[in-house]
């Protein structure tokens, strides 16, 4: 048991990260990352519109590099003894195809056409679609939407496909099917060529995509026919059948085995969801809501199946059964800003540096270059630094978190942030405070939700780049929440938890939980609540719930 290697692939928003594992022990030995060049140089995307889309291009290439540059540092004998490699992708980022099962924007006359494209999750061009969705379950005898939590969002997979269809004549033409970015990775390196028998994940499927096995698989096609006639016969396109991730999407093709120097005996696992198996790679536990925190946050909890019977939690990103452990329930939560949230805050602080220092007549252009590139990676720091040194008063400042929208609690992508409280002492430690207090507001909501509906919250388990490099956001959730959170070790936890399911997949491990227990690293770190700090938070939580109904009212 345990003998082997297995390679993990986590795309996140900006880059994919490969790391090879020793399977016995979880340990890294070779890792790469890969920065999408489009993505990095805003092609194919409008902000100002809420346009997120991402070339296909940009996976293949990093997938390709990262794979490589990984056994090259590993080395012949760690190459030879790749068991297996499992994907993690953002999502729901899913993308147009054909019949073939190849995104359109990877043929010659979409190349350049962005909704030919992978629609990335942060992608809200389509909330009069949602609505729409929403509106129209209500019509149904059937509560299609009860695995959802009861509202459907805009970053999601049949909102998005809508939207597409609708807005591009040209895709709509050339569209066969729908595909996810984490169904599809495993489909490109099996070397599918037929759509119809790809291998859907039930992570995807069921969190973003309404199927479940309660309903036999999707909805029925009057379902959706009969929200918009474009839709007519999609669900005899997409799929009825769906896996768990401790299952082998295949082999590696002959292609991909040359191209990366493995064999075609390596075994590919079916894909999920990167805060799915991040929360695996965290080593999540029933009733511990793992927080996966980078640009937006993924609020991951299992539940044993006999525990959720007769409860629906309202307002989540969905309770699938095995979208996480297989034989738990999995549910979903998250913020669509985090991370996000304080570069957003940066940049604006940034922008004299970015306009106007490259014009200055005192320092050469390259000097300008360089010094914008020290002091815009200061900002952060120093805001953090001063910011932990301010007194809390409950009169404090005041944000509200919604800079992209709420995914939950009860998704709503047409909201927007706001500030409170602003005077002309104001300064931006002041400002970086509101918005650090506001993002934890946010999750103290989340938590609120699943304690009222049932399902309780006995402890908190911090993953991601956030977790890991601010102490300050970190206390200031521990206060809020009044309750402690656990940093865990590794700093890659979603390639971590692919590594895991691979080696699931291969049979190295007979189940989840026991590749979980063997190659987790453990915590290295935890933030416990301060008594009188979380009582003044307890105040400002009440101002944040007044204020963001109010500003809900008004919307």
């Amino acid at each position: 048991m345990g003998k082997g290697y297995v390679i993990g692939v986590d795309y996140g928003t900006d880059s994919v990260r490969s790391i090879i594992v020793d399977a016995s022990s979880g340990a890294e030995v070779a890792s790469s990352v890969f920065y999408y060049p489009r993505w990095r140089d805003g092609l194919f995307c409008n902000p100002a519109k809420n346009q997120f889309r991402q070339h296909p291009k940009d996976y293949i290439e990093g997938l390709e590099t990262t794979i490589k540059q990984c056994l090259q540092q590993a080395g012949a004998s760690v190459r030879s003894a790749v068991k297996g490699i499992a994907v993690d992708t953002t999502g729901s980022t899913p993308v147009a195809v054909d019949k073939s099962g190849t995104p359109l924007a990877l043929l010659p006359e979409f190349e350049n056409n962005p909704n030919a494209m992978f629609v990335l999750w942060k992608d809200h061009t389509s909330t009069k679609e949602a609505a729409e969705i929403n509106a129209h379950a209500e019509k149904f005898d059937v509560n299609y939407l009860q695995y959802v939590g009861g509202i459907y969002s805009s970053e999601w997979f049949w909102a998005k496909l809508l939207h597409v269809l609708r807005e591009d004549e040209a895709v709509r033409r050339a569209c066969y099917s729908w595909v996810e970015h984490c169904d599809w990775v495993p489909y490109l390196l099996t070397g599918g060529n037929d759509v119809h028998a790809l291998k859907r994940g039930v992570c995807s499927a069921g969190h973003k995509a309404l199927w479940s096995a309660e309903f036999n698989g999707l909805p029925p096609d009057e379902f959706f026919s009969s929200l918009d006639p474009l839709l007519k016969g999609y669900t005899s396109r997409l799929f009825k059948d769906t896996y768990t991730s401790d299952k082998p999407a295949g082999k590696l093709s002959k292609e991909w085995a040359e191209r990366l120097g493995l064999s075609s005996d390596v075994v590919i696992g079916i894909g999920a969801f990167d805060c799915h198996m991040g929360a695996v790679g965290g080593q999540i536990e029933p009733y511990h809501l793992s927080k996966v925190m980078g640009t937006s946050t993924c609020d991951m909890m299992v539940v044993p199946v006999r525990d959720m019977e007769g409860k629906l939690v309202r307002g989540i990103c969905g309770q699938v059964n095995g979208s996480i452990i297989p034989g738990m329930i999995g549910l979903e939560a998250g913020q669509s800003a985090f991370g996000d949230t304080y570069a957003w805050f940066r940049n604006i602080l940034a922008w004299p540096l970015e306009n106007l220092l490259k014009s200055s007549a005192l320092i050469t252009p390259d000097i300008a270059e360089k010094l914008k590139g020290e002091l815009i990676d200061k900002i952060i720091p120093e805001l953090t630094r001063q910011a932990a040194a301010l007194p809390l008063d409950e009169h404090n400042e005041l944000a509200i978190d919604w800079l992209n929208g709420r995914r939950t609690p009860d998704a709503n992508q047409l909201l927007k942030g706001a500030i409170t409280g602003l005077s002309l002492g104001t300064d931006a430690p002041r400002l970086f405070k509101a918005w650090v207090e506001a993002t934890c507001f946010g999750a103290k909501a989340i938590v609120d939700r699943f304690n009222k509906e049932g399902v309780p919250v006995k402890g908190l388990i911090g993953l991601g780049g956030v977790a890991r490099k601010s102490p300050y956001i970190m206390q200031v959730m521990a206060d809020v929440m009044n309750m402690p959170i656990r940093i865990h070790k590794s700093e890659q936890t979603c390639a971590a938890g692919a590594a895991m399911f691979a080696a699931t997949a291969t049979g190295i491990y007979p189940n989840v939980e026991e590749a979980m227990n063997a190659m987790g690293q453990g915590f290295d770190a935890e933030y416990t609540p301060n008594a009188s700090t979380h009582a003044i938070y307890s105040k400002r939580y009440k101002q944040y719930l007044e204020t963001g109904h109010q500003l809900e009212k008004n919307a």
